[in-house]
């Protein structure tokens, strides 16, 4: 069936069902949504899902079907105002983090963008015991919008807002460049500013590695390219990577003027992938 169709029969199932299964919740018919008050905030959850499952099921099946979404949609809340009591406002303790490209099963739960062939933009919750990425639906429970005009300021104007950015020695006779903050979990998110901290990377680009979130590694190339310099990078990379608790990617990239970013195979010396261009995941 339509769910244009059934959509006036379920809403009324939901009107005769709340005062049973969940009596201080309330139905607005302009919004189409349950409201669910539990202590001083009053979430909300549009009734689309439960209509579009009805109108795939048979009509006996309906009430059934609305008083399960209905406790669901109560239990649900509750978890999300628990959130809300542990976090405080949730929007201040939004992050943004550089990671490994996620799965396709994975990127469709978390709180994600793209952030060219390599990595993903991820969104996390900022908190010592109960942090991690903010999920899909739990943003939604939370009735988060703009996730980005919140978690990106809170990230590059607040966390990154004091990196160190150093030189020191990798060969004989070369250095590399660290941007940094020890102990911080977001420095990883610079990666979209790279330039910022290349202003003598000529025509040839530059050397870019990020072993953990908390250092970038960066070495302006040269006429002459990666040279001896990628094998003595790409083992420190990985001792980095081995060695941090908090991980990011053990791979060693070529960045180009152009923002193309490729990764690069540290025995042959050349790219492992076809260049492309690089483009950002957030405006700021």
């Amino acid at each position: 069936m339509d769910v244009f169709d059934v959509s006036a029969d379920v809403h009324a199932l939901i009107v005769d069902l709340l005062p049973v299964v969940c009596p201080s919740a309330r139905f607005d018919p302009e919004l189409s949504r349950v409201v669910v008050p539990v202590g001083r905030f009053e979430p909300a959850m549009p009734t689309l899902t439960i209509v579009e499952r009805c109108a795939q099921a048979d009509p006996a099946r309906w009430p059934g079907l609305v008083e399960e979404w209905l406790r669901d949609t109560a239990d649900r809340f509750g978890l999300a105002v628990a959130d809300l009591e542990l976090f405080g406002d949730i929007r201040k303790r939004l992050r943004v983090r550089i990671e490994p490209r996620l799965g396709d099963e994975r990127r469709r739960w978390i709180a994600c963008r793209p952030a060219g062939r390599y990595f993903d933009a991820v969104v996390h919750i900022d908190h010592p015991e109960y942090g991690g990425p903010l999920t899909v639906h739990r943003a939604r429970l939370l009735g988060l919008r703009r996730i980005g005009d919140y978690a990106v300021p809170n990230t590059y104007e607040g966390e990154l807002a004091d990196v160190q950015v150093r030189d020191q020695p990798i060969t004989a006779r070369e250095t590399v460049r660290v941007v940094t903050k020890p102990g911080c979990r977001y420095v990883s998110a610079l990666f979209t500013e790279l330039e910022r901290f290349l202003p003598d990377a000529g025509r040839a680009g530059a050397l870019v590695a990020i072993p953990t979130h908390s250092t970038i590694l960066l070495y302006p190339l040269g006429a002459a390219g990666p040279g001896a310099v990628l094998p003595a990078l790409a083992q420190v990379v990985a001792d980095m990577h081995a060695a941090s608790d908090d991980p990011c990617s053990p791979d060693v990239f070529r960045y180009g003027p152009d923002r193309s970013l490729v990764r690069l195979d540290p025995a042959t010396r050349a790219a492992a992938d076809e260049p492309r261009p690089r483009r950002r995941f957030w405006r700021r």
